[in-house]
């Protein structure tokens, strides 16, 4: 058996035994939506974020559509799209993904069974699933990922780092505190927001975690390059960042806070389901993935 048959096999088995043994969601059979057009959900999507707040280099919006079509009325939510998140999508009859990182980045030559990119395509076509990814246009809105991280701090003031054209929304946020924040406080509040055991921490220069912050500086996912535009701060926090980066914040006296890439945006997705819900005027169920993970843990 070659390569490209043998990844294919071990892929349809996977699917199998994923889910011989998932349990659905209970309140999956009194679901009582009817479903919407594809192009419904779009306008719902557009509206809350629109493309255009998408950084230049990204790639964003409807990624696949199916030929023929289906009415939506289950969308299944995740952060990264693997075969794990596909095959989950299909055993929970979800017409629709919306991959907040979008899985087609670089441009395909073609849609064959030689990698897991290509035969996730092939299986959403043949499944007729339609996929969606609204990455920096999500990070850029008022009320977006970024917005959510920001939650975990009691703020007087946030704004964007990198503003767009309207200045309420744009890249990363920086934030002005409440008095009689810690840097310890801040560590607790991170692990709270994100569900996580664990963040790694760099002490910025001559600081201890009984020290009062007072401002905050934050992007979600691979923040490095949005951070460095912040001169005086007293504490970064994103996802993940360069080794030189955090050493030349730490000598300026800046604590960074990293949680991995994607463990600082999963966490959006667990109020905003119902946010969409709401927004398709409950014409459809929206869940969020059981499978998606970040694929760094600390061990």
């Amino acid at each position: 058996m070659n390569s490209t048959l043998r990844n294919l096999n071990i892929f349809r088995i996977g699917v199998i035994k994923r889910f011989n043994s998932f349990t659905p969601n209970p309140k999956m059979s009194n679901y009582e939506g009817t479903g919407i057009h594809l192009t419904e959900v779009l306008a719902a999507l557009e509206n809350f974020a629109p493309k255009k707040l998408s950084e230049v280099w990204d790639n964003t919006g409807l990624l696949v559509q199916p030929y023929t079509q289906r009415q939506i009325t289950k969308i299944l939510l995740t952060n990264d799209l693997t075969e794990n998140v596909a095959s989950e999508a299909q055993y929970q009859g979800c017409e629709m993904i919306i991959s907040y990182h979008p899985p087609i980045f670089a441009p395909l030559k073609s849609v064959i069974q030689s990698s897991w990119k290509e035969r996730i395509i092939s299986f959403l076509l043949e499944n007729r699933i339609s996929l969606y990814s609204p990455h920096t246009s999500w990070d850029s809105v008022q009320g977006g990922v970024n917005d959510w991280l920001a939650s975990a701090f009691p703020y007087i003031d946030a704004s964007p780092i990198v503003p767009g054209e309207d200045p309420k929304t744009g890249a990363g946020r920086f934030l002005k505190l409440v008095p009689d924040v810690t840097l310890a406080d801040a560590v607790v509040r991170v692990k709270k927001i994100t569900s996580l055991k664990h963040v790694r921490l760099a002490l910025g220069s001559g600081k201890n975690m009984n020290d009062v912050i007072q401002t905050v500086a934050l992007c979600a996912g691979s923040g490095g390059s949005v951070l460095k535009k912040v001169d005086e701060c007293d504490l970064f926090l994103t996802g993940e960042m360069l080794h030189h980066d955090v050493l030349d914040a730490t000598q300026r006296g800046i604590t960074v806070i990293l949680t991995n890439h994607s463990d600082s945006e999963r966490g959006f997705l667990r109020g905003f389901s119902s946010q969409l819900q709401n927004k398709l005027n409950k014409q459809v169920q929206v869940l969020v993935s059981k499978c998606d993970k970040d694929p760094l843990t600390t061990v």
